[in-house]
């Protein structure tokens, strides 16, 4: 089904806007859960300000740069169609990070540390996701 390479573009950047929310959200939840193991220390709210710096630092030294480089290769495709939005590899390497996060959330549910250290590995790539998505809506991309 053949697309426009501007359509390719809008389904790259809400893929990864999507995944920043979805990211963010889990962190959060996990964050909450930690609090309640622990009420009275001050590391979970620590780890959010710890995770959003990572993600900072990801989204400029990283992720800024993938986006960048994923526009230049929807832009020199020559019959763009609906799946090119990204390589197959980013979807095969999309489904393992999934899979990965879930056990990683499944294994840390009751520790207090394990819940710190996956919600900041969480909000940081989320933090990073939702930064670095501005590179998609920079530069336009003509329709064509």
């Amino acid at each position: 089904m053949p697309v426009t390479k501007r359509t390719l573009t809008i389904l790259a950047g809400i893929t990864w806007y999507v995944g920043g929310i979805v990211l963010l959200l889990k962190g959060g939840s996990l964050l909450l859960e930690a609090r309640t193991l622990r009420p009275d220390t001050p590391l979970p709210q620590l780890a959010v300000l710890g995770g959003l710096c990572i993600g900072g630092v990801k989204a400029w030294l990283l992720f800024r740069k993938v986006c960048k480089k994923n526009l230049a290769r929807i832009a020199a495709l020559t019959r763009p169609r609906i799946w090119d939005f990204y390589r197959l590899r980013f979807y095969l390497f999309l489904a393992l990070m999934i899979l990965t996060g879930a056990v990683l959330s499944r294994w840390a549910h009751g520790n207090f540390s394990s819940l710190i250290g996956v919600a900041v590995l969480d909000l940081s790539i989320g933090t990073a996701l939702l930064t670095s998505s501005y590179v998609f809506w920079k530069k336009r991309i003509p329709a064509a």
